[in-house]
């Protein structure tokens, strides 16, 4: 609760990062062994912290990349593993530069085509974020370029 008795709200950030390799479009996952779970970077805003600024960071931070921001996608909101309620904001965001190496939180990262990504995500809630991530990346992408056939097919 805050000063005022309100529900504290924890904020956090993060991306759907995406690449283009020979293999077609790929999303980012993360590995992070304290919660033995796949999902997309993300995390905690600091105090006064803007939204984007924080998404950008916790990519940085997690996978090593750095990342353009695109289109902003829908908030995830849960229940933290204190019994706080948590919202998440995230975006697209292409990878423009990196390389990735393990770190304190996140143990392994993955480029996988998206349906392998919705089958590897830990949480249902990251796999809901996959269909407007497909749009949102067709609509972003530099020479606006239609997102090839068989990358909309389950979404």
């Amino acid at each position: 609760m805050d000063h005022r008795g309100r529900a504290y709200v924890v904020r956090a950030a993060g991306c759907l990062v995406w690449r283009r390799s020979a293999a077609g479009l790929e999303l980012a996952l993360v590995y992070r062994p304290k919660w033995a779970d796949w999902s997309w970077p993300k995390g905690k805003l600091k105090r006064g912290e803007a939204a984007e600024a924080g998404a950008r960071r916790e990519v940085l931070e997690e996978t090593g990349y750095v990342c353009r921001l695109g289109s902003q996608l829908p908030s995830s909101q849960y229940t933290d593993h204190h019994g706080r309620p948590k919202e998440v904001s995230y975006w697209v965001a292409k990878a423009t530069d990196g390389v990735f190496e393990p770190n304190q939180e996140v143990s392994d990262l993955v480029w996988l085509p998206p349906d392998d990504a919705h089958e590897r995500l830990t949480y249902e809630r990251d796999r809901q974020l996959i269909p407007a991530a497909l749009i949102a990346i067709g609509k972003d992408e530099e020479a606006g370029a239609v997102m090839p056939e068989q990358e909309k097919r389950r979404w």
